[in-house]
């Protein structure tokens, strides 16, 4: 979720002691409350969040800021809490809580804001009835806001006959003449809350907690948003589990995933490492095969011219032998014949002797 600056504004009247919301209004609304700033802070450490009470015990009976936008969610959490019932009823012919007024307040104090960086939010809780203020003066306050850049999200709990069509100019004039036109997104969301629902069941799946940018038509009404408005990916990052209703499994989880995503990575990064060495690694197999063909060519070439040699050696071995085989023939058979002569001559001279 992006860096961003946010005020609740909470309806701390004497109509919040009503007990159509379980337990009471005001603490329905703080319920709701707590879980809208652990959204904020948890989805950025940078975000901050500032609390002002729409009603006090002072000479102006007016808001109070209670917590500038701050990151100590300490300090935020314990504003949350300690938001007393003030006001009157009905105050010389004004409502119990001013909002126009208000949301002045909360933008001045997002404009003297620590942190310059990042969106401008205001969350309004309304659980007083708005009979005496004019539409005017809801739609001059959200022209206002939008010409500051000052994004609007408002949350009506109970009087939604009365209030809801004041509300609704308030918001639309906060988001702009252009996002009447179809498929614009709204920045600036409206939320009832019908009786007898918790308010935190009905935001979880809302636009509010999610801080998506709904289409035109996007406000929900509380049927709408708790029947199954939020879609799959709500806790997507927590592994579909609520961070405000088991934190330490949502934490694990989320550690869990991302230790699987940085393994995953690793694998896929072997995996092209290994097929890159592949590619090189058969180009040098196809070189050495190469050289190993040309080399045995070579080899057998060379037994081939060794083979010729023998051969030729042999031959001119085996002409010798019958050379050899010949002359000792020869000589043997002159031998014999010169042997039979003398033999010859010595028998005719025996002969003349004996005469």
């Amino acid at each position: 979720m992006p860096l961003e600056s946010c005020m609740i504004l909470l309806d701390n009247s004497e109509f919040m002691r009503n007990g159509d919301y379980i337990p009471t209004r005001l603490e329905a609304q703080s319920d709701a409350a707590n879980m809208i700033v652990n959204q904020k802070t948890q989805s950025n450490p940078e975000s901050t969040v500032g609390v002002i009470a729409m009603s006090s015990s002072g000479p102006s009976s007016g808001a109070e800021l209670l917590v500038s936008p701050t990151d100590d969610l300490g300090k935020i959490l314990s504003a949350l809490h300690g938001v007393p019932f003030c006001g009157e009823m009905v105050r010389n012919g004004k409502d119990a809580v001013d909002i126009a007024a208000s949301v002045q307040v909360a933008t001045l104090a997002l404009k003297h804001r620590r942190n310059k960086n990042g969106a401008q939010r205001i969350v309004l809780f309304v659980g007083s009835p708005l009979t005496c203020a004019e539409a005017r003066s809801f739609i001059k306050a959200g022209k206002q806001l939008k010409k500051n850049n000052v994004f609007i999200d408002v949350i009506a709990m109970g009087e939604l006959g009365d209030n809801e069509p004041k509300l609704r100019e308030l918001v639309d004039a906060a988001n702009g003449s252009s996002a009447n036109e179809e498929g614009a997104e709204r920045n600036c969301h409206l939320v009832t809350i019908p009786a007898g629902v918790l308010p935190s069941d009905v935001l979880i799946t809302s636009p509010i907690f999610r801080g998506d940018a709904a289409p035109m038509g996007g406000d929900m009404g509380g049927a709408a948003a708790g029947g199954g408005g939020g879609g799959g990916d709500t806790f997507a990052q927590y592994g579909g589990v609520d961070p405000n209703m088991d934190p330490e499994l949502a934490m694990a989880l989320r550690v869990s995933m991302e230790e699987e995503r940085a393994r995953q990575e690793r694998v896929s990064a072997a995996v092209a490492e290994s097929n890159q060495e592949e590619k090189s690694g058969d180009g040098e197999d196809d070189a050495a095969a190469a050289n190993n063909a040309e080399s045995m060519e070579g080899i057998t070439a060379g037994v081939e011219n060794d083979e010729d040699a023998l051969l030729q050696q042999a031959l001119a071995m085996s002409m010798a032998e019958n050379q050899a085989s010949s002359t000792t023939e020869e000589t043997t058979a002159a031998a014999g014949e010169s042997t039979a002569m003398d033999m010859g001559d010595d028998d005719d001279d025996a002969a003349m002797q004996m005469a």
